[in-house]
């Protein structure tokens, strides 16, 4: 292939490489552009022509990256999130982080307890910026950063590199929750918001899991000689509610995202009756990423928002 010159590219290909990758279709792509569909085909083959690849192939649910757009796609929103900086530099504040987009990495119980916060506060903050949530969990956090799939991370422990950037923030604890109008036997509950054991372990349960099969309370009955009965598993906390609900089954969960789905569904927050290891809450971020300011920006509203975030409290209805 002839040594290509950079005077003789359209620069603006750049940018359509980049709608097209994340938005994963040549119609939302023009969009967000604000060009025609048409205009963006033809960006795609002129791209296609100058990377000598096909860059993406069509499939039943869009455009599916090649591993050379997987390859480029980093290396060109890092030049052009360094051309959005340079702008800033003569436009100040007036143009706010307009045409940025930056990702948070989190699992589900995360979003549900602090995606309104972050939205709030990066509005305010960070006014223009466009902020994507990603799933992920602690065993393929720190691969999605090192591959640049997010930007930031909140995660319970997996980074291990000497690459990532990482700070304790909070420490987590579970709770239980069930449907209110299962009604509870009073033997069942002691203490007030206290399962027994016997209710615990004879209650079917709901796992929220990646893996489907085992889940922290497995690891916490399993030495002491107790089994409980999982009737169904999801790998999404934001599905508990319509799961649990008309069922006299329960789910174990982080206390965080169990506290924030009690206050909008017909659900009643128990502690369990045994006891329940706390684990960490983490923040993550590339080291080298920090250069981008606006990454910089974006992990201080995040560490800001988790430290002030209140992790422990119960909160209980009277039932």
């Amino acid at each position: 292939m002839d040594r290509i010159n950079i005077e003789t590219v359209d620069l603006n290909l750049l940018k359509v490489l980049e709608a097209l990758y994340e938005e994963g279709s040549a119609s939302r792509a023009a969009v967000r552009l604000g060009l025609t569909q048409s205009a963006v085909s033809a960006a795609l083959g002129r791209l296609r022509r100058l990377y000598d690849d096909h860059l993406f192939v069509r499939t039943g649910r869009g455009l599916a990256p090649t591993l050379r757009a997987n390859e480029l796609k980093p290396l060109v929103s890092e030049a052009l999130d360094k051309c959005r900086q340079s702008l800033l530099l003569v436009s100040g504040a007036r143009a706010g982080y307009a045409g940025r987009s930056l990702s948070i990495g989190l699992s589900d119980d995360f979003e549900l307890a602090l995606g309104k916060r972050l939205i709030d506060r990066l509005e305010r903050d960070m006014p223009g910026l466009r902020v994507v949530f990603r799933q992920t969990h602690s065993r393929i956090v720190e691969e999605m950063l090192m591959n640049r799939e997010i930007d930031v991370a909140i995660a319970s422990g997996g980074f291990t590199s000497a690459a990532i950037g990482s700070e304790t923030l909070g420490e987590g604890r579970y709770a239980c929750l069930i449907d209110v109008t299962q009604p509870l036997a009073e033997h069942e509950v002691e203490h007030q918001h206290h399962l027994t054991l016997a209710a615990f372990l004879s209650r079917r349960h709901l796992l929220v899991s990646s893996g489907g099969f085992i889940g922290m309370v497995d690891e916490v009955l399993i030495p002491q000689g107790l089994k409980r009965t999982v009737m169904a598993s999801t790998t999404h906390f934001s599905a508990l509610p319509y799961l649990l609900l008309g069922s006299p089954a329960l789910a174990t969960i982080p206390l965080h995202a169990a506290r924030q789905l009690a206050a909008f569904h017909p659900l009643r927050l128990l502690l369990p009756p045994v006891a329940m290891p706390a684990y960490s809450i983490n923040l993550g971020w590339r080291r080298d990423a920090l250069r981008d300011p606006a990454v910089m920006k974006l992990k201080e509203i995040v560490s800001d928002t988790l430290s002030s975030f209140d992790w422990q409290s119960e909160s209980f209805d009277d039932a």
